[in-house]
């Protein structure tokens, strides 16, 4: 049959449903609707946080004993008691926008559903999320077999997407930690929050080992080199999987991600060519892997690159001869956003070589119904073997016994309060601390004085959204009042407070700066995801520049601040700052930065990527034949304590 133009053309934005509509388009027909006045009957409906219309899920009625909680059945005996339609629903995955009321996942035996970055409920709060996680759970435990559903839902750093929740550092910012313990409490923390909004699945931790600064997607990998992929990967598998004794209900489902090599792009283009040898990819990108299998991941995505020209998607090569074959990996493997749509041939074929390739969930947002189809019409042609479909299922189902749905299928609503508790919030401000580092400090001029004078310049400086940066609340993320935190003006403005200092806080340098002891310029990058962040030339804008250059011209010490996704070409700014700090995409508790600036703290980040030097430098990594970044890996400057 024919593809129906499915394949993504430009880039996870533009990815098309079997229908033809994109993931943006859904989202747009919804809020058309719902400002026609679809929802016009109190309580009918959800609106999805980007206005996409989404009836309320219906809660099905479900025996007593399911819902309280039954022991896990044998897995085998369970496989052998299901029909081809029960297990290939096992195998689906459908995001929230493609339910109209969640009956479908009793209809087609749904054995997981997603959200995707936009695809959220309002009002989005812990409760809600509780609400709609429960009504989809009990549609699942409605059916024949009462098999429980998995949740999963992008919890990258913290459950950011709910507003309110502790938004944590991007991976890119805990790389420079260093800190496997920090980042098991990170994970652990992060958890207990998603665990309150009924989420089972956390689509983390990133294994990427980032090659290239161009990718949109440098954020999401702990750094350069496959160490920091292995010790604190590791780390996050722990901390999201194992909750500690007397605690079960908080433990949820970790997923490696993304399966092979999408961190070494040519050209650093996100879903691109990662062209290596086998030696290459194995010492490189694979013993990330290999440490999160150890560690007991149970999931694992593959990756919308190709290797060598091969899309991973259909790679059997890797996902089962090396991932399930010679590392032993005994979980279950996940297709990324409707990624099988992006493998040569017509959507038949894309189905038959995904499954054959050793795929055991499909994401299918929301063609669903055609991949089941499709599906279960090449069992029945004996091109995808029974024995492939039960092998899946079962490696499925292994996975739900083992975080226990059966005994618990229902939200622990003692969790719920948990959302951005006190202490996660405490924990995020010293992962925070923990992971700037200090590239130039000429003169000593950290740490600032409390006493002292400050001119704050830049509008990012008071901006939630931009310190957050993307999958904050939304899929790409966006500059303003996005979700609850301490910017870094407020941060600041805390810090100086107590002890008799003033902030004068300006997007632009004004008069102001010629009277303070010192300015303190916030510059970077506006917020993005995936596809949308790539860049020919990561370099810090002309404008930012220019702000920089103008508080230089005031004869004040300038303190540089940059909120940023990865290194970034600084030009004239390197020069012009007596001091330079990043603080990378430090998420909702800016009083992490203000400790650095003020010295409540010891700066001690260390850099997870070589910062390069110009353009002609990209990409630059330890270890090349001419290796002279403007900043090394590892480097960072250590200032104590006052």
């Amino acid at each position: 049959m024919p593809k129906r133009a499915s394949n993504r053309p430009a880039g996870p934005a533009a990815i098309r449903s079997r229908d033809g509509i994109t993931r943006r388009a859904l989202l747009r027909a919804g809020g058309t609707a719902a400002s026609a006045g679809l929802a016009t009957a109190a309580g009918a409906t959800w609106l999805g946080s980007a206005g996409c219309l989404v009836p309320r899920p219906k809660v099905a009625e479900v025996p007593s004993n399911r819902t309280a909680g039954v022991p896990a059945p044998d897995v085998a005996a369970l496989v052998a008691q299901m029909t081809l339609d029960e297990k290939i629903g096992q195998m689906t995955q459908a995001d929230r926008t493609a339910l109209q009321d969640g009956t479908e996942i009793s209809t087609f035996f749904l054995g997981s559903v997603l959200n995707g970055g936009d695809s959220l409920p309002n009002p989005n709060r812990p409760s809600t999320w509780a609400d709609m996680t429960d009504a989809y759970q009990s549609q699942a435990l409605s059916t024949r077999l009462g098999i429980p559903l998995l949740y999963g839902s992008d919890a990258v750093h913290g459950h950011a997407l709910v507003r309110g929740a502790t938004v944590f550092p991007h991976n890119i910012g805990l790389g420079c930690t260093r800190d496997p313990a920090l980042v098991a409490a990170v994970a652990r923390a992060t958890a207990v929050e998603a665990a309150g909004c009924g989420v089972d699945w956390a689509f983390a931790p990133c294994l990427a080992v980032v090659r290239d600064e161009r990718w949109g997607r440098t954020y999401e990998g702990y750094g350069e080199t496959p160490e920091l992929a292995v010790s604190l990967g590791a780390a996050a598998v722990h901390g999201l999987q194992d909750a500690p004794r007397g605690d079960g209900g908080s433990a949820i489902l970790a997923c490696a991600k993304h399966f092979l090599g999408d961190g070494g792009t040519a050209g650093g283009k996100d879903q691109g060519d990662t062209q290596v040898t086998e030696e290459e990819l194995r010492a490189i990108h694979l013993p990330g892997y290999v440490a999160a299998i150890k560690a007991g991941v149970g999931s694992v995505m593959v990756s919308y690159s190709s290797v060598n020209g091969q899309p991973m998607h259909g790679n059997k090569a890797l996902i089962t001869g090396l991932l399930k074959g010679e590392l032993g990996f005994q979980g279950f493997v996940v297709s990324d956003w409707q990624a099988i749509d992006k493998l040569p041939g017509d959507y038949t074929h894309d189905v038959e070589t995904s499954i054959n390739a050793g795929l055991d969930m499909v994401m299918v947002p929301t063609a669903f119904r055609e991949f089941i189809r499709i599906l279960k019409g090449l069992v029945a042609a004996g091109r995808v073997p029974m024995s492939r479909i039960d092998d899946a299922v079962a490696r499925i189902l292994r996975q739900k016994a083992r975080f226990r749905l059966w005994e618990r299928p229902l939200c622990d609503r003692a969790l719920t309060p948990l959302v951005g508790a006190p202490a996660h919030r405490e924990l995020a401000r010293r992962a925070v601390r923990q992971s700037l580092v200090v590239l130039k400090n000429e003169g000593a001029v950290l740490p600032l004085r409390r006493k002292a004078r400050i001119a704050l310049v830049g509008s990012r400086a008071d901006d939630i959204g931009a310190q957050c940066g993307g999958w904050t609340v939304s899929w790409q993320g966006r500059r303003g009042d996005t979700t609850v935190g301490t910017t870094v003006r407020r941060a600041l403005e805390d810090a100086v407070s107590a002890a008799g200092g003033r902030v004068d806080f300006s997007e632009a340098v004004g008069a102001n700066a010629g009277a303070a002891d010192a300015v303190v310029v916030v510059v970077g990058e506006d917020p993005y995801a995936e596809g949308r962040g790539d860049r020919a030339h990561p370099a810090l804008a002309p404008a930012d520049q220019e702000l920089v250059a103008a508080a230089r011209r005031t004869g004040k010490p300038v303190v540089v601040l940059l909120l940023c996704g990865r290194p970034l070409v600084l030009g004239q700014v390197a020069d012009d700052a007596a001091a330079l700090v990043c603080a990378w995409l430090p998420g909702s508790e800016g009083a992490g930065v203000a400790d650095i600036l003020f010295g409540a703290a010891p700066a001690t980040g260390k850099l997870g990527c070589s910062w390069p030097r110009g353009d002609t430098q990209i990409p630059v990594n330890v270890g090349d034949p001419r290796y002279a970044p403007l900043y090394e890996y590892g480097f960072g400057l250590d200032i104590p304590a006052v």
